[in-house]
């Protein structure tokens, strides 16, 4: 193991060193394809039967199991702001990306602080709290994605039970992310929840200015809470769900 560990890090430093060398432009935009799949949302839920599952799948995915939609990423040295994207990735679009909900993700990394405006469940709420670590495992091993040399890493979700595997780019040294992730020495351009329940792929990235993107609103609309208050009420509503043999994704984000 010891040589392959000795040329992972002999990649990873070529790839710093060429990354410097080119003067990547530090700001930029990423756009997302987010893939959703019903049945293996469905299938991942160990509370509900067999029967159930397929009965809601047959109710609530039809003959389709598959929808996608686009989100953004907008990123600078110190601070990154994600989004629902109004670009549309098909003709007919189901789901999250027909509900024009409220969800802005912000995280400072230069103070250390996230200002999320959430809307969860019928209400919106204002996350302000320090951004804290995410427990990430990074693996040895190596793929490209967009054009950039990524490394992947994984963390588990023990609210929602979720293994969350990504890959970040290693010419890219931004603690950015799609979603509520972050945390990892490069930009995280892929994302694969629980083997394809939900995938994330970065398509296109502009490394430009960003005059006007960062810009955030002096007051929020919202109820404020911390991320503790915010992972509570996540969790109340799971809980809630498992007695009654439902699905917790319902009218929740599944990532």
């Amino acid at each position: 193991m010891k040589p392959l560990v000795f040329v992972f890090a002999f990649l990873f430093a070529e790839t710093c060193a060429q990354a410097q060398e080119n003067l990547t432009p530090p700001e930029g935009k990423i756009r997302y394809v987010v893939t959703h799949n019903w049945t293996k949302q469905l299938a991942s839920l160990d509370y509900i039967s067999k029967q159930r599952k397929e009965r809601n799948a047959y109710m609530w995915g039809g003959s389709r199991s598959e929808w996608k939609s686009y989100t953004t990423l907008f990123f600078t040295p110190s601070e990154s702001k994600y989004e629902v994207s109004e670009e549309k990735v098909e003709d007919e679009e189901m789901g999250y990306a027909g509900r024009k909900e409220m969800y802005t993700i912000r995280r400072n990394f230069a103070a250390g602080t996230m200002r999320d405006q959430i809307d969860v469940l019928g209400q919106t709420y204002v996350v302000e709290d320090s951004i804290r670590p995410q427990g990430w495992k990074i693996m040895n091993d190596l793929k490209e994605v967009a054009g950039h040399l990524c490394m992947n890493a994984y963390r588990e979700d023990t609210i929602k039970k979720q293994r969350i595997t990504v890959w970040f780019a290693l010419d890219i040294p931004n603690s950015a992310g799609p979603e509520r992730l972050c945390g990892l020495p490069g930009l995280i351009l892929e994302v694969d929840v629980n083997e394809g329940a939900v995938t994330l792929m970065a398509d296109k990235i502009e490394f430009r200015d960003l005059p006007t993107e960062m810009t955030t609103p002096k007051k929020l609309k919202g109820k404020k809470i911390t991320e503790t208050g915010y992972q509570s009420v996540i969790r109340d509503h799971i809980t809630e769900k498992q007695k009654n043999e439902e699905p917790w994704f319902w009218g929740l984000r599944y990532l």
